[in-house]
């Protein structure tokens, strides 16, 4: 038990460290990019050397909950991105946040979400894999939208979709997100209450 904390806090160090430095290099931006690598080392670690030592059902929820921190940073972005369609104020925090990151918070949001939705697919065991593809999905949609400003043949063929769609679009990664955070969590509540009946 002695081991499994310790390892806690060295992977909160190091989460934290990782945060801090993409934050650095990449503004707000790079907070959620942080937040996702962070997640997805813990979970890989946590897996290799953590799970030896402690029950198997509560390392599965302790994954599954840190699994869905990331995923909340970006839904809270999201919902902001998607109010700013009809409140100013809305649309001056993403302005900001825009700005601080150097026009690639939905970039790196995207990036985030598409490394995240891998997770699923490589290990369907903790997270199922539905998840992984609903996750690249969005990630795809926040990668493409994150681009419409860049001058390029390619992204002229699909950037006027996403200017006529943009709030139907938040609304299905928004959606997404949702679903996602909502049955982990879920899933996670049924582990701890079969658990304690056990």
């Amino acid at each position: 038990m002695e081991l499994s904390k310790a390892f806690d806090i060295i992977m909160a160090g190091v989460i934290s460290g990782i945060v801090a430095f993409t934050t650095q290099k990449l503004g707000v931006g790079g907070t959620a990019l942080g937040a996702v690598l962070g997640s997805m080392l813990y979970q890989l670690l946590s897996h290799y050397l953590r799970e030896p030592l402690e029950n198997v059902k509560t390392q599965i929820v302790e994954d599954k909950i840190v699994f869905t921190i990331p995923l909340m940073i970006i839904l809270i972005i999201e919902v902001i991105n998607f109010l700013a369609n009809f409140y100013w104020r809305s649309e001056s925090i993403i302005y900001l946040l825009e700005g601080v990151t150097h026009w690639n918070l939905f970039r790196s949001m995207g990036l985030g979400l598409l490394i995240m939705g891998l997770y699923p697919l490589l290990r369907s065991d903790e997270i199922k894999k539905s998840h992984g593809y609903l996750l690249v999905f969005a990630g795809l949609l926040l990668l493409l939208r994150g681009f419409v400003d860049v001058n390029s043949s390619i992204v002229k063929l699909y950037s006027l979709i996403f200017y006529q769609f943009d709030v139907l679009i938040s609304v299905i990664v928004i959606t997404i997100l949702l679903y996602v955070i909502a049955v982990i969590l879920n899933e996670s509540i049924i582990i701890i209450t079969e658990d304690k009946q056990l």
